[in-house]
């Protein structure tokens, strides 16, 4: 599928992957619209071709109208990407006592419910697109995790939450190729974004240390140059594809 002359929506557009991914689709000739809180978006650079919308992935409210917005460029929208997301560790048991209920909801809420609305209202929006070439009108691509399959010590809110974005990957993909619509998943492994920006030298040695090949931090550049690759590859649908160079994580 062609990127120049549609619409994109790329969620967590701020910064990391999904500012990577904004403008790498930017650059390919694709008007973006970046959804982020507002915190996000005043830190974020200007870009051309990039449009920052504030709204909260959890809000259907608030996804509507940034929907609506990408929906009424002049040009179809044709491209979801979601990589809002949050990470925050606990035990289900800890010397601090039981996981935080509320922190499982919030972090399912985010990752999992946060990605399923905005593919949805993003569908109904993309639904009613002029089809392509083999009646494609678009593409999503969700972001999971190499969590989802080999989840740490302190993981088990993120894990879940991924595990549901690659659990929901296929039958989404089967319940809108009646409206030409693929489905992906990206599990990256460790990517050197700003979550990573307060760790030490040291810590970040170790963790690229761990990778069979090459042994670095993964970049979110790289993650964008594979959203990008599956926008323009229209035979990937329903699938999940690792991004960790072989990484398969230890229990700590």
């Amino acid at each position: 599928m062609q990127i120049s002359d549609t619409a994109a929506i790329v969620t967590g557009g701020a910064s990391g992957l999904g500012g990577a991914t904004a403008q790498a689709l930017a650059a390919k000739g694709a008007r973006v619209f970046a959804l982020d809180l507002a915190s996000s978006i005043e830190k974020a650079p200007k870009v051309d071709g990039v449009t920052y919308v504030e709204a909260d992935v959890t809000d259907p409210e608030q996804v509507r109208r940034a929907v609506g917005e990408a929906a009424s460029a002049g040009v179809p929208l044709r491209i979801v990407v979601n990589c809002a997301g949050i990470g925050p560790s606990a035990r289900i048991l800890s010397k601090r006592g039981p996981h935080d209920l509320d922190l499982f909801r919030k972090v399912v809420e985010v990752n999992l419910i946060g990605s399923f609305n905005v593919m949805t209202v993003a569908a109904e929006a993309m639904a009613k697109v002029e089809p392509l070439a083999d009646d494609q009108r678009g593409v999503m691509i969700n972001t999971a995790s190499v969590a989802a399959f080999d989840g740490q010590i302190g993981q088990v809110a993120y894990s879940a939450s991924k595990g549901g974005i690659v659990g929901l990957t296929l039958p989404a993909a089967r319940d809108l190729a009646s409206h030409g619509i693929r489905v992906m998943t990206i599990a990256p492994g460790i990517i050197d974004t700003p979550m990573l920006a307060t760790v030490s030298d040291d810590f970040r040695a170790g963790l690229a240390a761990g990778v069979p090949f090459p042994k670095r931090l993964g970049r979110p550049d790289e993650y964008a140059q594979l959203a990008v690759d599956i926008v323009e590859h229209d035979y990937l649908n329903g699938d999940v594809i690792r991004l960790d160079g072989s990484l398969r994580m230890a229990p700590r």
